[in-house]
């Protein structure tokens, strides 16, 4: 029996302690890579999470997909294929001891570029698979993302470097467990991917009304294999993920543009004030006024404790 042991993230939790000093997420020289700390525990956090590789050095978080739970520690990575509405949340941070974790955002073009230059020992299965997995890290991984934010101390190395380590990641990330996500992303044809570009253009027109039979026909399958594929891909129903599009949007729009509910729900396509503040409830929790003045109060106390 193999024993895999839990890998030591030390050195990458050190650096990236030293960068993130305070809590919240740090954007870095390397436009795809970001960087979190947080001293506490965080409320659940609903929001898009695109295609990307998150690790976590120290600490733990709850990630939510629908009805699904993914719950991960230092040493662990989670994969996200495409965008995927969850409910995100920090498990395990203290003052002495902060969740520390990274983020690198990935390129669909990178990944079907390197994928179609590897030979796999395995044939891809058909089969449609959830968008997010979690893995544990494995050492050539791990030393290439520590090598990605070593670089950040070479500021004019990191436009010649930060390239071909990130292609490295992706070759790694193939040749490991999270490669068989990553692969149906990007196979030519299959019901991944039809279903990840009836996303992307979901993305784009969310505010519109869109017929589930005109989505489907645009994934060129019929409307049942459309709902089944889709549920197998993104752990939700293409109308449940809609309203999430469009209610993450109105929230964002409450917040930073100071827009009243009314308005918010007509500029993210509902027609009806009281249904969009009953769907409202059911995703975040509370209404949407409630719901704002609650997280306003909360970003004035947490910036009231950073000074």
């Amino acid at each position: 029996m193999v024993i895999q042991t839990k890998p030591n993230v030390g050195e990458l939790a050190s650096l990236i302690g030293g960068i993130a000093q305070i809590d919240g997420d740090c954007s870095t020289l390397i436009p795809a890579l970001k960087l979190g700390r947080r001293s506490s525990a965080t409320d659940p956090m609903p929001c898009i999470y695109g295609l990307g590789l998150a690790l976590i050095v120290q600490g733990g978080k709850r990630v939510t997909l629908g009805d699904e739970i993914f719950d991960y520690g230092a040493g662990q990575s989670l994969i996200t294929t495409v965008d995927l509405p969850v409910v995100s949340y920090v498990t395990r941070a203290s003052p002495a001891e902060p969740f520390l974790g990274m983020w690198l955002e990935l390129d669909a073009r990178v990944i079907a570029q390197l994928a179609a230059e590897m030979e796999f020992a395995t044939p891809l299965q058909v089969a449609t698979t959830r968008a997010m997995s979690v893995e544990t890290l494995d050492a050539g991984l791990q030393d290439a993302l520590t090598r990605l934010v070593r670089l950040l101390a070479e500021p004019p190395l990191i436009p010649l470097l930060a390239p071909l380590i990130q292609q490295e990641i992706v070759v790694r990330l193939l040749n490991g467990g999270h490669g068989p996500s990553l692969r149906r992303l990007v196979a030519v044809g299959s019901p991944s991917q039809q279903i990840a570009k009836v996303i992307a253009w979901l993305k784009q027109h969310y505010t519109e009304d869109v017929p589930m039979d005109d989505l489907a026909a645009k994934a060129h399958m019929s409307p049942s294999t459309f709902r089944q594929h889709f549920r197998a891909v993104a752990g939700m129903s293409p109308l449940q993920y809609l309203k999430n599009l469009r209610l993450q949007d109105a929230r964002q729009l409450m917040l930073n543009e100071n827009m009243d509910a009314g308005s918010a729900a007509v500029r993210v396509g509902y027609e009806s004030a009281s249904q969009f503040s009953r769907e409202y409830s059911r995703l975040f929790g509370e209404p949407p006024n409630r719901d704002i003045k609650r997280m306003r109060e909360s970003t004035r106390a947490r910036d009231g404790r950073l000074h």
